[in-house]
């Protein structure tokens, strides 16, 4: 997916490091605020070039927040070497969500599709002005229940009708536990979105 005309190339700095991360920045006008949104798996292929991540960025867009997707490190032109660390992945997320709040004023949303969505789960809730979760296809077994549920702001999940990876059923179980959470399923949906990409963004820019 390439970037729309007004995004405009990110440099996001990771503390203690002596590289930055790639990222894409899509400014609104009179934004509400603005939205990290963290990819899939680094070493499965997983970019800010999703159509996933592209999805969401532009959802969030509609709504007038201002959005930043990001490449993990050693990612197409972030630094670093490539990983499956989780928490080298956490502290790329802090960066972003960094980035966003020295970015913009507002509430911030934190955004994530299957690993980006398990490590985003684990450290937004306790980040600053973080209100608003968005996790699509988080694998079940990356989410820390206890963390979620103490999460005070609103959360919306989002899983396809067909996906092997996380089966909806699980998903919408964890879900039940908590108490400002949306549970969504997209029908026809697998866990990558060949189908019900359009109506996926269409759920999150209704429930932003």
């Amino acid at each position: 997916m390439s970037a729309r005309a007004f995004e405009r190339p990110a440099t996001i700095s990771v503390p203690e490091s002596d590289w930055a991360l790639e990222g894409l920045w899509l400014p609104v006008d009179e934004p509400r605020g603005g939205a990290a949104v963290a990819a899939p798996h680094p070493l499965m292929g997983g970019s800010m070039e999703s159509p996933v991540v592209g999805e969401l960025a532009f959802a969030c867009e509609s709504q007038h927040y201002s959005s930043l997707r990001f490449n993990w490190r050693g990612v197409g032109a972030s630094g670093g070497e490539a990983t499956d660390a989780l928490d080298a992945a956490a502290a790329d997320v802090d960066a972003a969500l960094d980035f966003v709040r020295d970015s913009v004023e507002g509430r911030v949303v934190a955004c994530g599709y299957s690993f980006g969505a398990g490590v985003v789960s684990r450290r937004a809730v306790e980040a600053a002005r973080v209100q608003r979760l968005v996790l699509v296809a988080p694998p079940v077994a990356m989410l820390d229940r206890s963390a979620l549920a103490s999460f005070r702001g609103r959360t919306f999940v989002a899983v396809g009708e067909n996906d092997s990876l996380v089966p909806w059923r699980d998903l919408e179980a964890v879900c039940a536990d908590l108490a400002e959470a949306e549970f969504c399923v997209i029908p026809e949906a697998d866990h990558f979105f060949m189908a019900g990409l359009a109506e996926l963004g269409r759920a999150v820019a209704r429930w932003l």
